[in-house]
């Protein structure tokens, strides 16, 4: 589930409505002109409808409704002589010709950024390729949410590989924004994807990603002063029953609901950020904790914990958490979405990735 922060505000029957305005605001003015004294001068607004028409139609239509308008005041100067027929004219021709222009600007424009979405929507199969809702008794689903209206991804990351194992999770957010950000966060996603597979431990798992992360940031060194690292978690559900493992490095800790018991799976010892271990240590530590069917599992990145109203109040994670009731992995991001965007009037400051994870009884 991969959408926009913002919702749009024109839809459906609302957004023609706006397609027409130009229309509309013709005809008004028209009729202002029509019905009241010469005096008043309406007529005089005509230009407005082709610079208008220039923001949401193309070239042709555009120039039609200039010429349109035009007429409308010839029209009326043989109704009301005396209106300055000539200069309004004028007026309308030189509108329409730069409105004209403009639109094909405009259309230029957009298919300039229908290009970038397509290469946006790429990199987001890269990043954040679709994945099963099912690994034998693991039901999983995720979510995301692109702090920009026109964004498609972000550094924010996430996969789940079946391997022999167990089930392996990663979440991460990668420090910074924009194409440098995306392709970090690719580079330590697809080492995911190869370490996850044939290391059997995963601290090794930790390192690679560790290694990859160094590598990139070497070959793109981020502009400034400051250096490019990666918080991550790493987590592994044993196949049938047994403990989750979770290696955390300097993510924030997930949220596990037990029979309406919320416990929040702090680390005993936080591991290095990746791209740090370098500078402070590669000494990483895995925590286990007791799994039942049924339990819930909640894995997000802190776009989550730091949406926030325009007062300043943070979304309350842990008492929300607490209210949710056993449901599968793919109503609670629903309703995560919902009340995220509720929460924060459709407004987000940063980027927000999250995996529901639920493990179910065996199948027999």
């Amino acid at each position: 589930m991969i959408e926009s922060g913002r919702r749009r505000l024109l839809r459906g029957g609302r957004w023609r409505f706006v397609r027409l305005s130009p229309v509309a605001l013709t005809v008004v003015i028209a009729s202002l002109a029509y019905t009241t004294p010469p005096e008043m001068a309406f007529s005089r607004l005509l230009p407005a409808a082709p610079a208008l028409a220039a923001a949401m139609w193309p070239v042709l239509p555009t120039v039609l409704l200039g010429t349109v308008c035009l007429f409308l005041m010839i029209g009326l100067s043989i109704v009301f002589p005396g209106l300055g027929t000539w200069w309004t004219a004028a007026g309308i021709i030189a509108v329409t010709v730069a409105a004209a222009y403009g639109s094909h600007v405009r259309l230029q424009r957009e298919r300039t950024l229908f290009q970038l979405r397509l290469v946006a929507d790429a990199a987001q199969q890269v990043v954040l390729s679709p994945m099963p809702r099912r690994f034998g008794n693991v039901e999983i689903d995720s979510l995301y949410l692109a702090a920009a209206a026109e964004a498609r991804i972000g550094g924010d990351f996430y996969e789940v590989v079946d391997t022999r194992y167990g089930v392996r999770f990663l979440i991460g957010d990668v420090r910074g924004k924009g194409l440098p950000a995306v392709g970090a966060a690719a580079a330590i996603v697809n080492s995911f994807r190869e370490a996850a597979y044939g290391e059997p431990d995963m601290i090794n798992v930790a390192r690679r990603l560790d290694a990859s992360s160094t590598r990139y940031n070497a070959a793109f060194p981020p502009e400034g002063p400051m250096e490019r690292f990666a918080t991550a978690l790493l987590a592994e559900m044993p196949h049938g029953s047994g403990p989750i493992k979770i290696l955390n490095c300097g993510h924030p800790p997930p949220l596990l609901l037990n029979h309406g018991k919320l416990r929040t799976l702090e680390p005993t010892t936080p591991s290095p950020l990746l791209n740090l271990a370098g500078l402070i240590g590669d000494h990483y530590t895995i925590d286990t904790f007791d799994l039942s069917p049924g339990d819930l599992l909640l894995l997000y990145t802190d776009g989550v914990t730091e949406a926030r109203t325009r007062d300043g109040e943070f979304f309350p994670l842990t008492t929300w958490m607490r209210q949710q009731p056993p449901t599968p992995p793919h109503e609670l991001l629903t309703a995560l979405h919902r009340d995220l965007l509720h929460h924060c009037k459709g407004r987000l400051d940063d980027d927000i990735a999250a995996l529901a994870v639920r493990l179910s009884e065996p199948p027999e």
